[in-house]
């Protein structure tokens, strides 16, 4: 076996392993690169030919994991995509959102630049249009949780839940080659346990390699309390200082879960009874997704829908689809609460609501997961004075708040407990999905407890199992 590193090295995003095993040429996962040092990535081919790999293993469908897979069918490949299918359907519609978004983002760039009299680093041009999206979903096939797929006489994968988001899995190859059988698990993103909605991770037995996410590596989730609580206080104080509150917003599992919890702030009277916006046409058809997907549902999630409480409904919730809609949002009196993408604020609707309320000293902007290095939420969270927002420089005056516990991530404790849940420990970790300083604390802490060989690879390091 020999696998390549093409992405999500000593960084979070573009996650991309080419695996070479029993006969078979393998991708598992090809996303997007987000953090603004790595974007030229994408536009890069892929150093693999596309139309010489077998097929496309897909842990799941957030963009830094499925983003370039358009552009890998457009270049040629033609095998399958493995993938829950949940992970299908949300995929479909993160992939489509993405190529409206380039499209978009093509032409404005296009006029500013010819106003500007200026070149951009990059082609100014799509990644991919929908057409693109639509001839990779054709390649599309859906695996269930916990059953074994055989790729060949060789090779077979066996998909388990991962608890980051809906659909979410690891994936377990296991791979048998001159008389010896061996496992490599590819643990996707991991997620917290006692989270809301979907079930816990699942827990792995045995490995003898693993390629693992580091995201939160040398960090732990802050104690800071019942997440329900934390959103109630940053909510009150806005009302109080009479500004709006901007969340952004990932389309995919944090937008549901936090419609979950301000549902039920609402239904115990802990907050105002305020207009709230879900401005995100994405959001709104992932929520149509989970409950098409119950089965990927945890018991808590099951018992309401059963009882016929709605998960993603209550007074005053406004999903909103159409740009004329968004547009108005930012002309209403008083508080309100505005939930858009992207959640680090790389594109999307948010850009508008920060341009409103960025400067004003009575707003609040509240972010609930990891914001990437380099990424416009990384740079609010980070204290910047001042951040520049579709070519202007705008002051940051509006509260910067964080509700912590929301992370789709598990952190380092939850990272080292799910490893060291296996039998006996692997021959060999590779982290992933982190930056460099995350990756390298778990891998000092996994060297000190398990005793394994732990690499941190470099982008399109190669290496030989056995």
């Amino acid at each position: 076996m020999k696998i390549q590193f093409l992405g999500a090295t000593r960084q979070v995003t573009g996650s991309c392993y080419f695996l070479e095993a029993g006969g078979l040429r393998l991708l598992i996962d090809c996303g997007m690169f987000q953090e603004r040092a790595h974007l030229g990535r994408n536009w890069e081919p892929l150093p693999v030919q596309p139309s010489s790999i077998d097929c496309v293993l897909l842990t799941h469908a957030h963009l830094d994991h499925s983003g370039l897979i358009p552009r890998l069918v457009a270049a040629g490949f033609g095998g399958s995509i493995l993938t829950t299918g949940a992970s299908r359907d949300v995929a479909k519609i993160i992939l489509t959102d993405s190529a409206r978004i380039q499209s978009e983002d093509a032409r404005f760039k296009k006029k500013r630049h010819r106003r500007e009299k200026r070149k951009s680093r990059y082609p100014v041009v799509p990644l991919y249009r929908s057409s693109d999206v639509t001839a990779a979903m054709n390649l599309f096939r859906d695996v269930a949780y916990g059953k074994s797929v055989r790729l060949n006489d060789h090779v077979s994968a066996t998909f388990r839940d991962a608890g980051h988001i809906l659909g979410s899995a690891m994936v377990e190859l296991t791979v048998s080659e001159d008389g010896k059988q061996r496992t490599i698990v590819f643990s996707g993103d991991i997620g917290q346990n006692d989270k809301p909605i979907i079930r816990d991770p699942a827990m792995i037995e045995r490995a003898d390699y693993v390629v693992m996410e580091s995201t939160y590596g040398g960090r732990h989730h802050a104690e800071s309390g019942a997440v329900e609580d934390q959103l109630c206080d940053v909510i009150n104080e806005t009302v109080a200082a009479g500004g709006n509150l901007v969340v952004p917003t990932f389309a995919v599992e944090r937008a549901q879960e936090l419609v979950y919890y301000v549902g039920d702030l609402l239904a115990e009277d802990r907050i105002p009874h305020l207009m709230v916006f879900l401005d995100s046409p994405m959001a709104v058809n992932v929520t149509g997704v989970f409950r098409a997907h119950r089965e990927c549902l945890d018991a808590e999630a099951m018992e309401r829908v059963s009882g016929g409480k709605p998960l993603f409904r209550f007074p005053g919730l406004k999903l909103v689809r159409h740009s004329r809609e968004s547009k108005a949002i930012n002309r209403i009196n008083g508080t309100c609460i505005i939930m858009a993408g992207s959640g680090m604020c790389t594109a999307g609707r948010i850009k508008h609501h920060l341009v409103k309320n960025v400067s004003r000293p009575e707003s609040t902007i509240l972010f609930c997961g990891y914001q990437a290095n380099g990424t416009l939420g990384r740079q609010l969270v980070e204290g910047k004075p001042e951040v520049r927002i579709h070519g202007a420089q705008y002051d940051v005056r509006a509260k910067i708040r964080q509700v912590h516990g929301v992370s789709a991530h598990a952190d380092h404790g939850d990272l080292l407990a799910w490893l060291g849940h296996l039998a006996q420990p692997p021959r060999r970790v590779f982290l992933t999905h982190g930056e460099e300083s995350s990756a390298n604390a778990l891998a000092t802490d996994i060297k000190a407890r398990l005793g394994c060989a732990v690499e941190v690879p470099a982008y399109e390091a190669t290496y030989d199992l056995d």
